[in-house]
């Protein structure tokens, strides 16, 4: 199972990274960034296929890709957000993991708008 690999790595790196933060502080922000980036390339490959579900759905129920692929956009950035502030705050700048939450939140409604265009335009045309 993937997941035991994972909580594996994880525990072997923090085990890690708490030993190496007494003597080299920034050594073990780097060792923490690149275990995360090992972590998100090892879940590439359920990424693609929960995309490719997605665009199977899509097909299948007639709804535009586009919503769909602004959907998946949203997704990812939440994801992306969470991961890069997660990092900033191991790294002990919260300030800067807040900035960078408060700018995804703002990337969402602005991704969003297509989406809630269209349904108050279905619901313009349910009303007489």
């Amino acid at each position: 199972m993937d997941i035991i690999k994972i909580v594996g790595l994880g525990l072997v790196v923090t085990i890690l990274v708490v030993i190496i933060k007494q003597q080299r502080p920034e050594l073990a922000v780097q060792l923490s960034i690149v275990t995360g980036v090992v972590i998100f390339t090892m879940m590439l490959g359920k990424i693609n296929s929960v995309i490719s579900l997605m665009k199977q759905l899509a097909q299948k129920t007639n709804i535009s890709f586009l919503y769909m692929g602004t959907i998946l956009k949203i997704i990812g950035v939440a994801y992306i957000a969470e991961f890069g502030a997660q990092i900033c705050r191991d790294a002990g700048e919260g300030a800067v993991a807040s900035k960078i939450e408060f700018a995804a939140k703002v990337i969402v409604i602005v991704l969003a708008i297509p989406i809630i265009v269209a349904v108050f335009d279905s619901l313009l045309k349910l009303i007489p």
